[in-house]
């Protein structure tokens, strides 16, 4: 249902409701003619008239875009003369169905109740209008906000791809020449991972299971293209395994360990892939490499390389917001460790 037809449905149900308690509190001391039934629902079909006219006179005059002092200065005046000319229509109703004699006391204290009694009504609605409106408004912007970030995630998801493919092609070809059984052998695992990312490319996040495996699959690609000179160690806790992150994080961390640390060392160096469950029920995840932090300036890279960690910051960010953190840092003067924390249950949005 659009916001129009929703609030006409509210707008009929809660007058209506209105006239019909009304009716119901009168009943209760006396006999209710139809004269009155017709006299309650058309003071309804009154304040329903009132409170539209008050609504476009709020958005017409954008007076929600206004101070908060300001607009409570304009609301309490309008409510005060909505109250008034509603107790007008209520002496012009009594006197329409006949009841002006019995139905309405002209005394000023009578008259001051009414118009206390209207203004009140008036302001509930008004207090309900504006609630409702800021609720509305505020779930659009995290409709949109959450719309920009998907937008962006695919875009990042779409940088991941190109990079990827790149890597492993690269380790396929250095095979094709010296060792066609190894290349075969290379192919199936690279269309086996392929395969994957295709399934996994609308999805925020998967089981942790299904990153490592892909991870497993991606090192033992390029365990062929370097042999001996890549050392693979793994050291899961199980619980890990109940936790789900980001598709192709985990991989994007080993390519960059392996392109920046391994591949830079003439004898090669070994990759420790460590995750447990830390104290505040998040995953820690740790991946550690042969190689160094250098402060040197990077050289300037050419268009579509270097997302990897630009890339997993940026969507860590969009999914978790301030809940995950990532940091890469020097251990000792023979490793870099590139440190994941992900919340179990802290999804943006």
């Amino acid at each position: 249902m659009d916001r129009k037809n929703l609030y006409w449905l509210l707008q009929v149900l809660g007058w209506t409701l209105f006239g019909l308690i009304n009716l119901f509190l009168v009943s209760l001391e006396r006999t209710i003619s139809w004269t009155q039934v017709g006299a309650f629902f058309s003071l309804s079909l009154l304040y329903l008239l009132t409170t539209h006219a008050f609504r476009l006179v709020i958005k017409n005059r954008q007076w929600l875009q206004l101070k908060i002092s300001a607009l409570i200065v304009r609301a309490i005046a309008s409510l005060l003369l909505l109250a008034i000319l509603n107790t007008i229509g209520q002496i012009v109703i009594n006197w329409v169905f006949g009841l002006l004699d019995v139905g309405f006391d002209f005394r000023q204290v009578v008259l001051l109740g009414n118009v206390f009694v209207s203004f009140i009504f008036y302001a509930l609605w008004t207090m309900v209008y504006v609630i409702f409106h800021f609720l509305d408004n505020y779930n659009q912007t995290l409709r949109y906000e959450a719309k920009i970030n998907e937008i962006q995630l695919n875009h990042l998801k779409s940088q991941l791809n190109p990079h990827f493919i790149f890597n492993a092609l690269n380790s396929v070809r250095a095979l094709v020449d010296e060792d066609p059984g190894k290349a075969k052998v290379a192919i199936t695992q690279l269309s086996n991972i392929l395969r994957f990312s295709l399934m996994m490319d609308k999805k925020r996040t998967i089981d942790f299971e299904k990153e490592l495996n892909t991870v497993k699959d991606y090192l033992n690609l390029e365990s062929v293209r370097y042999e001996e000179r890549l050392r693979v160690e793994y050291d899961i806790d199980p619980v890990a395994y109940e936790y789900r992150v980001p598709p192709m994080m985990l991989q994007t961390i080993v390519e960059n360990a392996i392109k920046h640390g391994i591949s830079s060392k003439l004898e090669g160096g070994t990759i420790k892939i460590s995750c447990y469950e830390g104290l505040d029920a998040e995953l820690i995840i740790m991946v550690k490499n042969t190689g160094q932090l250098t402060a040197k300036p990077a050289p300037k890279r050419k268009s579509g390389e270097g997302h990897g960690i630009n890339n997993t910051i940026q969507r860590l960010k969009l999914i978790y917001g301030n809940k995950a953190s990532f940091k890469i840092y020097n251990a000792g003067i023979q490793d870099v460790v590139t440190q994941i924390n992900i919340p179990k249950n802290g999804i943006k949005v």
